[in-house]
């Protein structure tokens, strides 16, 4: 297959899983394991993390709503200390795979659900991580953030931008990120989508489909 474009997730696919900090904040909270999550799947298109990465709520309102959620679920957790550890470690084998790529020519395009919390598209809670994030972002052709157009992964609305932003076929684009659910409709769409469960995985899968080593 003839792929030109790679499109990337930002969290998890070239950081580390913020599911890694979220538990282990459950651990220092005495919380269950992945109880973040279930709050956050639980009503996932209108609950307070989606409206946060959709901005469609501030900062302070998402702190009081996610409480208010956790609280149903039967735990004290505030929406700030989520909010605190979001941004994770950025793989730097990742980050070397994109100038690769740039230099063989292709065009990469960065889509992040991300919520208008922290410093830059990475949430950076540090001035330190956020030139290191931006210096990442300025590699990409395009970057979509959800928090700045109002829609946010799954929604196949949100490729669709990406593509048309690019002026590409779905068909010639390898999508990347480390939830399934995102990348089905990246795939719906006529994408090659890679699911990264590490950044070793991910790297191997995408130069398999490149046909061309990045690793």
């Amino acid at each position: 297959m003839n792929y030109t474009h790679v499109i990337f997730d930002f969290g998890g696919v070239i950081t580390a899983s913020p599911f890694e900090a979220f538990n282990r904040l459950e651990a220092e909270r005495g919380l269950p394991r992945d109880f973040v999550r279930r709050v956050n799947a639980a009503d996932p298109d209108h609950n307070a993390w989606a409206k946060f990465e959709r901005a469609e709520i501030d900062a302070t309102t998402f702190d009081t709503l996610f409480a208010e959620e956790a609280r149903a679920l039967g735990h004290e957790l505030e929406g700030e200390a989520v909010l605190a550890v979001l941004a994770g470690a950025v793989r730097p084998a990742m980050v070397a795979a994109l100038d690769t790529l740039k230099t063989k020519g292709f065009t990469v395009g960065c889509i992040t659900n991300n919520v208008p919390s922290g410093k830059g598209a990475g949430m950076a809670r540090s001035e330190a991580m956020a030139a290191e994030v931006a210096g990442i972002m300025a590699r990409f052709d395009h970057v979509i953030e959800s928090s700045k157009v109002g829609v946010r992964k799954p929604d196949p609305a949100i490729y669709q931008m990406m593509c048309d932003a690019l002026g590409v076929e779905p068909a010639n684009c390898i999508y990347l990120d480390d939830l399934g659910i995102n990348c089905k409709p990246a795939a719906g769409l006529g994408m090659h989508a890679i699911k990264v469960v590490s950044g070793e995985q991910a790297l191997a899968d995408l130069s398999a489909a490149l046909e061309m080593p990045l690793v």
